[in-house]
């Protein structure tokens, strides 16, 4: 087993790039991680990697070893898959991820009940806003927010997800409350942005005349965390663009207050998204039927309880 793991080790160091990368990937060390390395090489009596102090990249040797090293773990994990769905008790990591509101809100208290059913599997979620590269990262399930990427992974939408512009009672105070499109910029409202380093614009995309219209907006605060804007807007900072099922119980609070009905936001599609190669595996089939129903159950029980005051205004 030890050889084993060994191989894992070296495969996400090739991967990720970096021998610390891949021991956080496999909950060691870097320390751990770096003494596996050298012990595969020991074994092999070859150089797989050239270290600097900046990288690591593979030996020509290394390379054809990662080539053949994938396919030995693929056929592992295939094996214990099968006679996983054979004994009718599927086990092992499982790795996820998800947008970070969209995953504290839906996906992470969903996961505890999973967990409940199939204590066996263990569900390693990680939470970003960023793009990942999910074949890269070694993801097992991905759960995206937004425009659906072109991707060889198989993808199941969850649902359409309508957006609305919500701002806290205390930030509308003493300020002109927007009623067309345009007030946003004319009035010099804050609106708060999410944005990632390199952005070079910023737009919302609102319903105006019977057609989506690219506004571009401006504000004072922006961060790479939709959670953070959630959380400024309900301090009274300034105006969000966020999905309806993730502010509709503020709103129902008085919180927030919804703004431009009759020009919603573009709705956005949540999706699941597993790698074809993977869906052989029973817990990875098993978590992503759960969490495909269960996301649609929470999002209808949503819009149940608190009708979206936008869905009147799409086409």
């Amino acid at each position: 087993m030890s050889y084993l793991e060994s191989i894992r080790v070296f495969v996400r160091v090739i991967e990720l790039g970096s021998i610390s990368a891949a021991g956080r990937d496999q909950r060691l060390t870097p320390a751990v991680a770096s003494n596996r390395i050298k012990e595969l090489e020991a074994r092999l009596g070859v150089r797989l990697l050239n270290r600097t102090t900046r990288k690591v990249a593979p030996t020509e040797i290394g390379r054809l070893f990662y080539d053949h090293a994938c396919r030995i773990l693929a056929a592992v994990d295939a094996a214990e898959a099968a006679v996983a769905a054979h004994a009718g008790r599927p086990r092992g990591a499982l790795r996820a991820l998800a947008p970070l509101g969209t995953g504290r809100q839906l996906i992470a208290p969903l996961i505890p009940a999973f967990t409940a059913d199939y204590p066996d599997i263990e569900v390693r979620l990680r939470l970003t806003d960023r793009k990942v590269d999910f074949l890269a990262e070694g993801i097992d399930v991905g759960f995206v927010l937004g425009e659906l990427p072109d991707s060889t992974m198989k993808m199941r939408a969850i649902a359409s997800c309508q957006r609305v512009l919500v701002a806290a009672p205390a930030y509308l105070e003493g300020r002109p409350v927007p009623q067309e499109p345009d007030d946003l910029v004319a009035q010099n409202h804050n609106c708060l942005l999410l944005r990632f380093p390199g952005s070079t614009e910023y737009y919302w995309l609102l319903r105006e005349n019977g057609q989506w219209r690219k506004l571009q907006v401006h504000g004072t605060l922006d961060a790479d965390d939709a959670q953070v804007l959630l959380d400024w807007a309900l301090a009274g900072q300034g105006i969000v663009n966020r999905p309806w099922f993730e502010v509709a119980e503020h709103v129902a609070a008085g919180r927030l207050v919804p703004l431009l009905p009759d020009h919603p936001p573009k709705p956005v599609t949540l999706a699941c998204l597993t790698p074809h190669r993977r869906l052989q595996d029973p817990k990875i089939r098993l978590f992503a039927d759960f969490m495909v129903r269960e996301c649609r159950r929470r999002i209808n029980a949503v819009h149940e309880a608190h009708p979206c005051p936008v869905s009147a205004a799409l086409p």
